[in-house]
């Protein structure tokens, strides 16, 4: 198994390759540095898509079968950032249940207690690179460097799958996970909310801190859904499907330029440079790798129930 990529912040690896993309995709690739330009959000004070109802905030559905502390999704559609001419213009996703909040160092801590295998000094390097939970204090200690409330990162996908099937749950497709995304703060279409995109990009722009901040401290869109944005990239289940196969990538044969051009050939938004960010971190990412701002949270299906009789 060839060397883990370094564990340092994740906005500079997936920013080269980003950029790649969205300066193929809007047919700039090798232009000038100030093309960028056309590639940056709208400004702030445009408009901000249809009006919310209300105070903005979605009622709550009360279901006997939701999982603890997670809002349901409503069905919906999810646009690919880049699809082949055989791939579907538009997936759907049917209605599911999704983490409030991401996954925190207390939760990950009493994860690790009851299942040994995967605390540090036990887990498998198949499993988890060398610096999974090296921020924590010891194998049952936290530490300084990872308060209770704040997002656990270098977790890697394997361990974070086995934690939500520890809960009989499961990890977000990207499908989902972007679908759930795309809300905005007062609307179910974010693309717009100007509020929204000042936020993401001003954390797009800022490195990596030592320290997670709480997760309560993220606001809340418009499914009552806390941090998908602003705290740290998440884990999807299938984050191995972006862009091209680890096959493709591995192959020395294959011609960079080419493959950066042709990688976005078929992104229907060039704009969304956020996107292209999230695009290029999954197709970068192994199962064992972990991160400094990487972590996760859990999904479920929604499933009907049956009424008594």
């Amino acid at each position: 198994m060839s060397s883990p990529p370094p564990t340092r912040s994740l906005h500079a690896s997936a920013l080269a390759l980003s950029l790649c993309l969205l300066l193929s995709a809007a047919g700039l690739h090798g232009g000038s540095p100030a093309s960028i330009e056309n590639l940056r959000p709208a400004p702030a004070g445009t408009n901000t898509g249809p009006a919310a109802a209300g105070n903005g905030a979605q009622s709550k559905i009360e279901n006997p079968a939701a999982p603890h502390g997670a809002a349901l999704i409503p069905s919906g559609t999810y646009l690919p950032l880049n699809r082949s001419p055989k791939d579907l213009e538009k997936i759907p996703v049917a209605a599911f249940w999704l983490a409030e909040l991401p996954v925190t160092n207390a939760q990950f801590l009493d994860f690790v207690r009851a299942h040994p295998k995967w605390q540090r000094s036990n887990v498998s390097r198949l499993f988890a690179d060398s610096s999974y939970l090296t921020h924590w204090a010891g194998d049952l200690e936290l530490g300084p460097s990872a308060p209770p409330a704040a997002p656990v990162v270098r977790v890697s996908w394997f361990a974070a799958r086995a934690y939500a099937a520890a809960l009989g749950q499961r990890l977000p497709t990207t499908a989902e996970w972007e679908h759930a995304a795309a809300a905005g703060y007062t609307s179910a279409d974010g693309k717009n909310d100007a509020q929204l995109n000042r936020d993401l990009y001003a954390w797009l722009a800022r490195p990596t801190p030592d320290v997670a901040p709480d997760v309560a401290t993220a606001k809340a869109n418009f499914y009552g859904v806390r941090g998908l944005h602003g705290l740290v990239w998440e884990w999807v289940d299938d984050f191995n499907t972006a862009l091209v196969t680890g096959e493709s990538r591995g192959d020395s044969g294959l011609e960079r330029d080419l493959f950066c051009g042709s990688g976005s050939v078929g992104a229907k938004d060039t704009s969304d440079y956020a996107a292209f960010m999230r695009s290029a971190l999954r197709s970068s990412l192994r199962a064992n790798n972990t991160t400094s701002s990487l972590g996760f949270r859990c999904a479920a299906d929604n499933r009907p129930t049956t009424p008594y009789l």
